[in-house]
């Protein structure tokens, strides 16, 4: 249900005493007169605390910084054609015991005369004494069709970019109506291409990011280096056929947005940058939660930093949120005694899992499956999990291949990859590329080229992660290849 059915249908419900957290007063404003023209067709007064009643020449500047006076002037109006009291901040008043008992006093009135008061304000400031008597609503940030409609009254902004009208729409999602327009009107001085126009806009949001110090921003864009993979074929695939879900034609078909993915497997293969290469792949921004970063700070600060990181990738979205490590959050809930606040936080993140309705896709890395409870690996809150195993034969080959060419571009078909690559079986991706590393190390060292030889003795001297913790790979080798999952 939008916002405009909700508050009318609280209207015509005998709901006389409302709270509507919003930091957007002129955009309320421009709803409730809507409202009114249409259903109830009589007048609404707005109050301020600096310019008293505004709208009304009756009581014009009555009730200049004193709330309890706004309040007793609305109880001298019961055969005025004022239905609603707009009452702008009033939230800084309510927890005042004068003010909490006037509109207690005040509610059986307003039913009487059948008139409405609107409070706003930031969070939900309820007190507990009049939860009884005040229904609570958040104004939500404009969506797709408040969007178009303000872009549209640019005429000369529309007009330009009318080829990507679903880019520009998605990219301001997030935004308040006054950010739009301040937006578009700093943007129709500059000749930007329709590019750099989109990352412009994703400039701003990743402004707001940094300041939460909870999530990293990665913005990518066509003019980076493409991010090459080796192997993971399946999940390259399952990506391919989702890619184009982000878009008004794929919402006008009835598709849904994937909700997200979890990767499991042994460090080295690739996690990390597939979370990176998928939202290079797709063009959308990258937020990356780093778990460490909530559990830190005093008691219930973590929750709000989980609430916080939600919240951020919401007004940032479509994006993609990479969870890295999410095995971590479980991992602290089995081994730590700390009041309850790690069960707190998982339960947030499990909630909105289940309920997000943004254009957020999760990508969940994690090393092991053994914390993760049976309520995230379910369906509903990802569409798919998959182990991502040690590249195969010719996964390895085309590793090689990546990353030699990265440094030798003009002559790594020089260097025998078929060789190479029987020789790093149980290998990492992370592992073959430091083998690499290690040969030109030597080559460096010795004022000549770096050879097979070079990287040959490298992997000779190396101890594969599958040697080391072989008995938890094999562990994790059976479950990814017990059926019960994807393989990437």
């Amino acid at each position: 249900m939008n916002f405009n059915k909700e508050i009318a249908i609280l209207l015509s419900s005998n709901n006389f005493l409302i709270y509507i957290e919003t930091e957007e007063e002129e955009r309320l404003e421009h709803i409730l007169n809507r409202i009114n023209e249409k259903e109830l067709r009589k007048r609404i007064c707005a109050w301020n605390f600096i310019e008293g009643y505004t709208n009304n020449p009756n009581y014009k500047h009555k009730g200049i910084k004193n709330p309890l006076e706004a309040l007793e002037i609305i109880s001298q109006n019961e055969h005025t054609n004022i239905k609603i009291f707009l009452l702008k901040d009033f939230y800084h008043f309510i927890k005042d015991i004068s003010i909490s008992r006037k509109l207690k006093n005040l509610e059986r009135w307003l039913k009487i005369h059948k008139k409405y008061i609107i409070i706003t304000g930031k969070g939900k400031n309820v007190p507990n004494e009049l939860k009884e008597y005040i229904i609570y609503l958040k104004l939500p940030l404009p969506n797709k069709k408040e969007i178009r409609e303000e872009i549209k009254r640019f005429t000369i902004f529309d007009k330009k970019y009318k080829n990507i009208e679903d880019k520009i729409q998605n990219a301001y999602i997030g935004y308040t109506i006054t950010k739009i327009r301040k937006s578009i009107s700093k943007l129709i001085t500059y000749n930007l291409s329709e590019t750099h126009l989109i990352q412009n806009i994703t400039k701003e949001k990743e402004k707001y990011i940094q300041q939460t110090n909870i999530l990293e921003f990665h913005y990518t864009n066509t003019n980076q280096e493409i991010i090459q993979i080796g192997g993971l074929n399946n999940l390259k695939k399952w990506l391919q056929i989702r890619q184009s879900t982000f878009s008004e034609k794929a919402t006008l078909y009835g598709t849904k947005i994937p909700r997200g993915i979890i990767l499991v497997g042994i460090q080295g293969t690739g996690k990390s940058l597939s979370a990176q290469a998928i939202a290079k792949e797709w063009n959308l921004p990258l937020l990356k939660l780093d778990i460490s970063k909530i559990f830190t700070g005093l008691l219930g600060e973590s929750e709000n930093k989980m609430k916080t990181a939600i919240e951020s990738s919401e007004l940032i979205s479509p994006c993609i949120l990479w969870i890295d490590e999410i095995d971590k959050i479980f991992t602290e809930s089995t081994n730590n005694n700390d009041s309850g606040t790690t069960l707190r936080v998982t339960n947030i993140l499990l909630t909105w899992l289940s309920d997000k309705k943004k254009d957020v896709f999760i990508i969940a890395t994690a090393n092991t499956v053994k914390n993760l409870p049976i309520e995230i690996l379910r369906k509903g809150r990802f569409d798919e999990i998959f182990f991502v195993d040690l590249p195969n034969f010719e996964e390895r080959i085309n590793i090689f291949y990546i990353h030699l060419k990265k440094v030798r571009p003009l002559t790594w078909y020089k260097y025998n990859i078929y060789y190479l690559s029987k020789l790093t079986r149980k290998f990492s991706g992370a592992e073959i590329k430091q083998s690499i590393t290690e040969g030109m190390y030597t080559g460096f060292y010795n004022n000549r080229e770096f050879t097979t030889t070079d990287i040959k003795q490298a992997i000779k001297e190396m101890i594969p992660l599958s040697t080391t913790e072989e008995h938890k790979i094999i562990k994790l080798r059976q479950w990814g290849y017990s059926g019960k999952i994807k393989l990437a």
